[in-house]
């Protein structure tokens, strides 16, 4: 019996040569369409399973089609992404003018593994009929996504501008002056003052006010995060980067603003260990996540604010003088409460206003007595302790005029306006002494004497035009008429 001569092994090169042609072919016979595009995004060659869909691509003869650039010719194609990226898209859904397709998409590489090119397959067409509960399933996630990410967008969209910050004193217009020119940079921004005094509100309005507006703003309260969790909420974590972090990692806060701002309240509380890579960042405008070694290109403006003193925290050494200078860019001191009441009346008007909206209560006003109760405060909490005051009042009477009796807090005197303190002195100086000193008066008429003496003469002053004396006093015209009126019941 003859005995056939044994077949030559082949090279492992022509075994993978053999394998790839087998497995075009393959492709070519079962795949519904099949198309191969260059480097240069050119498709150099379609099966004949493609030809079917050129009709509808608005191509009669393949002669046409093949040699253009797959973009131009192929709607909504991913192909020349996987060109430059490298990256396999194993399954996709394709719609365009020819329909809806589920489709494929392989890069092809030289053998020192350089990308030349892709294949791009027709798995099947009109998926949404053959595939219907793969469809509905991937339709309700991609509903759920978008929902998300609105979802996400809403929460981070900022929700002050400058005019937000109420007050047409001269603190409160200083402050948004200041604020409109450092939005038009792109530097850090240090805020400064007292708790409660509008820092987080402010930071708001710059963003909103920048060119990045439109990109996130990302907030951060120090004091509010333990310090063994500050570094990774700010620099993000690796994946696996320690026993029980999440298999894919997580961004960090600086990733999340990237383009947009990120706002470090409390820096003030910031331990000395993580100052260091704060000031890294800020100066290198990068970022490495916990537990990796790759740096992070990140592009962030940075507003920081502190209720504490700075520069007494450097020179005890708690806080580092060089991260201290490089915050200390455009350095906003914003006023307290105490320092500015005539904004007094605005700002309880739109913190009443805010209480009844989002309690679903009616609007509550403000009589003269209770705003006259708010002014002999001493506000050491500033508009935060204002707001608590209002609230409190405001939920717990069904009255819709809130006065002084609705009020939680204790009178203390405080500074007199600069008008009343001129007024006061002008009346002293035109009493001859020495005389024995007029009998003591309380302090609620001390005050509508002062008042109504500020009145008259800011009247005097525009000729009895009362918008412009309303606005001379730093009040509304409403108030003036409702003081006005008063002085006239009681005769004064």
């Amino acid at each position: 019996m003859a005995v056939g001569k044994p077949s030559l092994p082949q090279s492992a090169d022509g075994v993978l040569k053999l394998a790839a042609r087998s497995m075009f072919d393959l492709f070519a016979q079962t795949a519904m369409g099949m198309m191969v595009v260059d480097r240069e995004h050119r498709i150099v060659w379609i099966s004949e399973g493609y030809k079917r869909f050129l009709p509808a691509l608005g191509f009669q003869r393949d002669t046409d089609f093949v040699g253009k650039r797959v973009e131009e010719v192929v709607p909504n194609t991913l192909i020349p992404q996987v060109i430059e990226t490298g990256r396999t898209i194993l399954v996709d859904l394709l719609t365009n003018k020819a329909g809806t397709f589920l489709v494929s998409r392989l890069p092809l590489r030289d053998e020192a593994g350089v990308v030349i090119g892709a294949v791009g397959l027709v798995l099947m067409d009109h998926p949404e009929s053959t595939m219907q509960p793969l469809m509905v399933k991937f339709s309700r996630l991609q509903r759920e996504l978008e929902d998300a990410q609105r979802q996400l967008a809403a929460q981070r969209r900022p929700k002050y501008t400058i005019a937000s910050f109420i007050g047409a004193s001269a603190p409160a217009l200083d402050v948004k002056r200041q604020a409109r020119r450092v939005a038009g940079t792109d530097s850090t921004v240090l805020l400064l003052g007292d708790t409660g005094t509008g820092k987080e509100l402010l930071a708001h309005a710059i963003h909103v006010a920048s060119a990045r507006a439109a990109a996130p703003f990302v907030t951060v309260n120090i004091a509010a995060v333990p310090e063994t969790l500050l570094e990774a909420e700010f620099f993000g974590v690796a994946p696996g980067a320690y026993t029980g972090a999440e298999r894919k990692g997580r961004e960090g806060k600086f990733k999340l603003a990237d383009t947009g701002t990120i706002f470090l309240d409390e820096i003030g509380d910031m331990p000395l260990p993580l100052q260091a890579k704060l000031l890294r960042v800020l100066q290198e405008q990068e970022v490495e996540p916990l537990g990796s070694n790759q740096l992070h290109k990140i592009n962030v403006r940075v507003i920081a604010a502190t209720s504490r003193d700075l520069s007494s925290m450097v020179a005890q050494g708690t806080f580092r003088a060089d991260l201290y200078y490089r915050l200390h860019v455009l350095p906003i001191r914003l006023p307290r409460l105490i320092d500015r009441l005539e904004d007094l009346e605005p700002l309880a008007d739109a913190l009443l206003d805010d209480i009844a909206r989002r309690s679903g209560l009616p609007h509550k006003a403000l009589a003269s007595d209770a705003l006259e109760r708010l002014a002999q405060h001493s506000w050491p909490g500033n508009i935060r302790e204002l707001r608590n005051v209002l609230e409190q009042a405001a939920l717990m009477t069904d009255d819709l005029v809130l006065t002084a009796r609705h009020l939680q807090i204790a009178p203390a005197a405080a500074a007199p306006t600069a008008s009343a303190v001129s007024s006061a002195v002008h009346h002293e100086a035109a009493v001859p002494g020495p005389e024995a000193p007029a009998p003591f008066k309380p302090l609620p008429q001390a005050i509508a004497e002062l008042e109504m003496r500020a009145i008259r003469e800011a009247l005097a002053a525009t000729g009895g035009n009362k918008l412009a004396a309303a606005k001379l006093l730093g009040i509304s015209r409403a108030t003036l008429y409702e003081k006005l009126g008063a002085a006239e019941d009681s005769g004064s």
